[in-house]
């Protein structure tokens, strides 16, 4: 049900995926848009939404991957979680690449200088 036409839609649906994990122990999946239908701005609601609904135990969503505010708060989620070990998929994702020169043409190595090898 989408949040503009029952107030407590989001309160709800929370619940609902919590005794989904904990009492049945399955995995669950929603269509992020659903919840924001009839809103404006409705990817900053489902940025909201999937990360307080993984929190809550959502395991999959329908949602459209290129969307950035959608994906980075899944991609958030994953850190809080504690499931995007030392935050490698967050920087993959979102690390700017180096300004030209800093990497040259050494695909990034420093010249001169060796790398040390640990024991």
């Amino acid at each position: 049900m989408p949040v503009c036409a029952l107030n407590d839609a989001g309160v709800q649906i929370m619940k609902l995926i919590r005794r989904l994990r904990d009492e049945l122990k399955v995995n669950t999946t929603c269509g992020a848009s659903n919840f924001s239908f009839g809103l404006p701005n409705r990817h900053g609601l489902n940025a909201a939404f999937l990360s307080m609904a993984i929190q809550e135990g959502l395991t999959s969503a329908i949602m459209n991957p290129l969307h950035e505010p959608e994906l980075a708060a899944v991609k958030g989620a994953d850190i809080i979680m504690g499931k995007d070990a030392n935050c490698a998929n967050w920087i993959k994702k979102f690390r700017e690449p180096a300004p030209e020169g800093e990497a040259g043409a050494a695909g990034g190595r420093r010249e001169g200088r060796r790398r040390r090898r640990s024991v």
